[in-house]
């Protein structure tokens, strides 16, 4: 349901990455409620003093060594004690899994909904690069064929129909640039994609704990990606940002409406002037956005939702202040 877009003339729009952006959102920090394996300088509460506690190489036991430390496994394998090493590892890391495939590629408000998950990425990133911390991405414009790591600082990366690409993790504003570079370049493809294969992408190989944000319009069923959101809220503080466009909630009445599925070009003529049918729509388009929130809800992600005919930025403002406000009062959402 709600795939089909009205075809309309391609109109000019506005960058959605506005200067006054960068103001307004490093004015903001993501709360991350969980422990966390890299904590950035004080910025996050558990932090501890001491050598560091993400896990590093064994080494043979020496006399003065922390017992505390011992490698049992290794130390059973090989019949000679073992300590297991800590690396001090201050920094968070944070994943994007941006949803590009082609119903996205549409918008009737202010913005299309492919400007719009690019700006959420912008501002994803503007919120977590500093102090050290790194952002990667990984980015489906079709379904279910994966593409290696590459570097992404000259540009954006290779895409084609049915691509996922993986962006490494990397820390630094200049390396956070390339990254947003390589998204805004990335072309929508023709076909399904597979918001379940993007998202495992996130799940394997198994990351250390941190922030992982997915940002999709979630048309996909959502048995097709309910359990690998289940799985990364495992590790990882999920958030999930649903891009919604007015015509996906309810029809205008304009007559006889031509729309077509930009994932399959199927072509369809709609009378909107039937009261019943805008009712219809109206009503099935509400009871899907109620399950992928129940969806959203069920796997423990946070849920943020950005339409394309609003100010996407003063609703994320509002979100991370809602969020910080509910976790003060010791409440998560």
């Amino acid at each position: 349901m709600a795939r089909a877009a009205p075809v309309t003339s391609p109109t000019p729009r506005p960058a959605p990455l506005a200067d006054r952006s960068e103001a307004v959102l490093s004015r903001l920090q993501l709360l991350v409620t969980r422990k966390l394996d890299g904590l950035l300088q004080g910025d996050y509460a558990g932090l501890l003093p001491g050598p560091g506690s993400e896990a590093g190489e064994s080494r043979e036991y020496r006399p003065g060594d922390d017992v505390r430390r011992m490698d049992w496994p290794v130390t059973a394998r090989t019949t000679t004690p073992h300590v297991r090493r800590t690396v001090a590892d201050r920094e968070l890391e944070t994943w994007l899994a941006l949803d590009l495939s082609a119903s996205l590629d549409f918008g009737t408000g202010q913005w299309l909904k492919r400007e719009v998950v690019v700006a959420a990425a912008a501002a994803i990133t503007h919120l977590t690069v500093r102090g050290g911390n790194r952002i990667g991405a990984v980015i489906g414009t079709g379904g279910g064929v994966s593409a290696p790591a590459r570097r992404w600082r000259g540009g954006p990366p290779a895409a084609g129909p049915g691509v996922l690409t993986r962006l490494p993790a990397r820390s630094g504003r200049k390396e956070a640039q390339g990254l947003l570079r390589a998204v805004a370049g990335t072309a929508i493809q023709p076909g399904r994609g597979d918001l379940g294969a993007l998202i495992e992408m996130l799940n394997r190989p198994p990351r250390r704990r941190g922030v992982a944000v997915v940002v999709s319009d979630f048309l996909a069923p959502a048995e097709q990606w309910a359990r690998p959101m289940r799985k990364l809220r495992v590790r990882h503080d999920v958030l999930a940002i649903e891009v919604v466009d007015p015509r996906e909630l309810e029809l205008p009445d304009v007559g006889v409406l031509p729309v077509v599925d930009p994932e399959s070009g199927e072509l369809h003529e709609v009378q909107t002037a039937d009261p019943r049918l805008r009712q219809r729509y109206a009503e099935a388009a509400t009871a899907q956005r109620a399950t992928i929130a129940a969806a959203l809800r069920g796997a423990g992600a946070a849920h943020l939702r950005l339409r394309t005919d609003r100010d996407w930025l003063l609703d994320m403002v509002r979100f991370v202040a809602a969020q910080r406000h509910a976790r003060t009062r010791g409440t998560t959402r």
